[in-house]
């Protein structure tokens, strides 16, 4: 297919990012909350389950990239993700605010939505 390999390329980028967010949310919990003067929960259980949610996410995104036509079925799993990450932060940070750790998190999984849209909808074309 023509223009694939971007699609390929952003897969491949959504899975390092969403496996290294999902390793250091697991293993570096108390290290990111620190550098970000955020007062962690009170459990780390609540920040270890949805960074385990986050590296099969980033496997979802690599089965993407290896063969996209064949798996685009789940890029809209994909951005329903994204969508509740930036419907969560947004909401926060225009009405009663939210710490700054979480913005840039936000602002990225915006761009990899807009991407994930584009991608599936080119690529539903090579399906039909």
């Amino acid at each position: 297919m023509k223009n694939q390999a971007w699609i390929k390329a952003l897969f491949y980028i959504a899975f390092l990012y969403d496996a290294f967010l999902g390793v250091a949310f697991i293993l570096f919990h108390a290290n990111l909350f620190a550098m970000y003067e955020v007062t962690p929960p009170n459990h780390p259980g609540y920040v270890q389950f949805p960074g385990a949610l986050l590296i099969i996410f980033g496997m979802m995104y690599l089965q993407v990239a290896r063969e996209p036509v064949r798996s685009c079925n789940l890029i809209p799993y994909g951005m329903l993700l994204k969508v509740a990450y930036c419907a969560i932060v947004f909401a926060y940070w225009f009405s009663s605010g939210i710490p700054g750790m979480w913005k840039p998190w936000a602002i990225a999984d915006l761009v990899f939505l807009v991407l994930f849209g584009i991608a599936y909808m080119q690529l539903r074309k090579v399906k039909a």
